[in-house]
């Protein structure tokens, strides 16, 4: 069986020190709601590492599993209740980081009246282009989020029918190539994720700078995909 560890890019994580004033501007109070949208994508981070381990903790169960025959069937059984375990727990990192990504989005959205009330056309610009490019961020990750959640459904069910002792070749057989099948698209919009994420922190840049502020940054953090 195929199997991936995969890692979502994340958002440039960045201090900055922007010059205000008594009353906020709409560009600093934009500035603000993007500032907390990535603070709110904190604990996203967290459990795809999480999610990693257990990948990887999965890999090694079915390694096991597919170097044992029949004649060790109780084992096979074990291992293979074991992995569901490990899956379980992988489906609840999974809802909590959509949770996270949804906190994110609830907060970013928050923005958009605010571009109008931009004075400047090519500030307005940068901001819908920023905007765009978020939002599209946010559908792609939904819809990575959704393809492995199915693939994780279709990993336990696996490992439920290895615990049948009257177990037909082809059924399995059949049931990874679908496996892979999801895999290959959660590889594809995995791609398609991090070239938005690089583009969002690129927008982002450049509306700061339109915007005018005093920024200094500290840290950019760019997580490179596995497979």
């Amino acid at each position: 069986m195929s199997k991936k560890y995969y890692l979502f890019a994340i958002i440039v994580s960045s201090l900055f020190l922007v010059v205000g004033c008594s009353s906020k501007s709409s560009e600093e109070k934009i500035y603000d709601h993007l500032e907390e949208a990535i603070q709110l994508e904190e604990g996203y981070e967290a459990k795809q590492q999480e999610i990693g381990e257990l990948e990887l903790k999965e890999q090694d169960l079915y390694a096991e599993i597919e170097g044992l025959d029949m004649d060790h069937f109780d084992k096979i059984q074990e291992l293979s209740q074991e992995a569901i375990s490990v899956i379980d727990e992988k489906q609840e990192k999974l809802n909590e980081e959509r949770e996270s990504i949804e906190a994110s989005e609830e907060e970013f959205v928050k923005m958009e009246p605010l571009i109008s009330d931009l004075e400047e056309e090519s500030l307005q610009q940068h901001a819908e282009e920023m905007f765009k490019l978020m939002s599209d961020r946010y559908t792609a990750y939904y819809e990575l989020n959704d393809i492995y959640q199915t693939s994780v459904e279709q990993e336990k069910e696996l490992y439920e029918m290895l615990q049948q002792e009257e177990l037909e070749q082809e059924d399995v057989t059949s049931h990874i190539e679908a496996l892979n099948e999801n895999y290959v698209k959660i590889i594809d919009l995995n791609e398609e994720f991090n070239q938005l994420t690089v583009n969002y922190n690129e927008a982002k840049l450049a509306f700061y700078e339109a915007a005018d502020f005093n920024v200094n940054f500290e840290e950019e953090t760019d997580a490179e995909t596995e497979q």
